[in-house]
Parts: C-alpha cells; sequence; structure tokens
C-alpha cells in the first residue's frame, strides 16, 4: 500500500457559538495546529426542519441558543456574505476553507462560493436533490460521510456519482454517528471494507471520528484513510452539543504531529 500524506480536517461547525469573531480565531488555531481544511457547517433551518422540529425546544437545554430548536439553529447560523469573509480569511492564513451542507438551498450558496471541497453529513447523504446540485452545478471533490448508512444506501450514493462520470471527485469516509463515540462503536475496519470495495472507483477514503483522543486516528489512517476530519474547537467546556466529542488546539497539534511522524515512518528498509 502507498500512503500519502494525510490531510486532516478541523471541523469548526458550529462551535464558533454564533460569533465571527470566534470562528476567525478557530480557523487561525486550525491552522496554527497544523490543520489542512478548517470547515464549518451550512443550514437553512426553515427548509431543514418540519414546523413542529422548528417550534420544539431544543433536547438539551443547557446547549441550546434560542427558545425553540429552530430558533437555536437559527442563531448559529452564518449567512452567505459572513461564509464568503471566512473563505476570504482561510485564503489568507494557506489554510482551506470549507462548509458542510445540509439541504439544497445552503449547497446553491455554497457552491456560489467555489470552494475545493464541499462535505455532505451523514444525516444528509441520501439527500439526492440536494446532491445533484453538488454532482451537477459544482465542479469541486465532494466528501460524503457514510454514518447511518446501509450498504444499499451507500451503493445508490456510488451510482449516483458514477452514472456522471464523477467519482473521480467523491471521497466517502468511514463514520460512526454519535457525539462521543465509544471506541468499541468506530469500526475502524469499515475503512478497509471501503477501500476493498470502492478503492479502484472514488478519489480517496477517508475517516471522520467523534471518538475521544487522537489514538485510533494513527490507526484509522496506517488502515488507509487519506483524509481524518475531527471536530475542533477551543475549550470542550463551552457551551454547545459538539465541543464534548472535540479536539482543543494541543489535542490537534498532537494528531497533526503524530500523523506526520506516521507518514515519515511507513517505509521499508532499502537493503
Amino acid at each position: 500500500m502507498s500512503y500519502r500524506i494525510p490531510k486532516v480536517i478541523a471541523e469548526i461547525g458550529c462551535n464558533h457559538k454564533g460569533e465571527m469573531e470566534i470562528a476567525f480565531k478557530l480557523i487561525k488555531l486550525a491552522n496554527d495546529c497544523g490543520a489542512n481544511v478548517a470547515k464549518f457547517q451550512k443550514r437553512n433551518p426553515k427548509e431543514l426542519l418540519t414546523e413542529e422540529q422548528y417550534n420544539t425546544p431544543h433536547p438539551n437545554p443547557i446547549n441550546s441558543y434560542g427558545e425553540t430548536y429552530g430558533k437555536h439553529r437559527e442563531f448559529l447560523e452564518f449567512s452567505l456574505d459572513q461564509h464568503k469573509e471566512l473563505k476570504k480569511y482561510s485564503d489568507g492564513l494557506g489554510i482551506e476553507y470549507s462548509t458542510s451542507v445540509w439541504d439544497t438551498t445552503s449547497a446553491e450558496e455554497i457552491c456560489q462560493i467555489n470552494p475545493n471541497l464541499i462535505k455532505v453529513p451523514s444525516a444528509c447523504n441520501n439527500h439526492f436533490d440536494m446532491l445533484s446540485i453538488l454532482r451537477d452545478n459544482y465542479n469541486g471533490d465532494v466528501h460524503i460521510s457514510l454514518g447511518m448508512t446501509t450498504k444499499e444506501e451507500e451503493n445508490k450514493i456510488i451510482d449516483f456519482f458514477e452514472d456522471k462520470g464523477c467519482l473521480d471527485r467523491l471521497i466517502i469516509y468511514a463514520c460512526t454517528s454519535g457525539y462521543p463515540v465509544p471506541f468499541n462503536q468506530t469500526c475502524l475496519l469499515e475503512i478497509k471494507r471501503l477501500i476493498d470495495s470502492y478503492k479502484d472507483k472514488v478519489k480517496s477514503i477517508g475517516f471522520s471520528g467523534h471518538h475521544l483522543g487522537i489514538a485510533i486516528d494513527i490507526s484509522a489512517y496506517t488502515l488507509g484513510a487519506g483524509w481524518i476530519e475531527r471536530h475542533f474547537t477551543r475549550d470542550r467546556t463551552w457551551k454547545g452539543t459538539d465541543h464534548a466529542a472535540s479536539l482543543e488546539p494541543s489535542g490537534l497539534s498532537k494528531l497533526t504531529r503524530d500523523l506526520t511522524a506516521t507518514h515519515a515512518s511507513l517505509s521499508f528498509k532499502e537493503n
């Protein structure tokens, strides 16, 4: 097996708490830690949620930024112009900007910014109206997490991109959905299964982890994951749903350091 230099995505997501200043600081920290990509999220809550879901209180009120789940999501949402600012700031630092999109409106908006890659979260990987926008109206790479996905659904996603000859810009991720995920449920051998099944079709295989610590990310890389995605925050005690399953700067720095060292070590003796 030939090992490429690993690419690390710092999933800032909504850990900015709805504040642009925090978002800028997290981009800078991710860059300082050696990450290759700083990634956010883009939703249109009124399109994504039913009226009942929008008006229902957050299931964990201590983490809510609004009186209903919909208001909570609206509070954490950045506009398209704000995402343009985040991309401009990222470009200036030399770290790639990206975003996960959750609905057709968000996909159409982020395509206008034209980042090098756009991510599809596990919760939306069967939203084929949205996938068609990314396949047909965007030329960059499409990264798709396969958490919560059956093998039948997985094959439909692959076939959908293969139908238009777009597998050369598709990256699929082994992923277990949960925050955080216990080690015995991370199922790292799914990486090997995806490689065995699709390495000659898709551009690359990745691993999106919601576990604690950084030990198994090295295993994910040695199993063949060329992309490692981890949630990233400044402080794991901050208010919000994802902070507890995120790496702080010290953890992300150690992860990029250890991945670099692992890449350098993966060779044979010359004689």
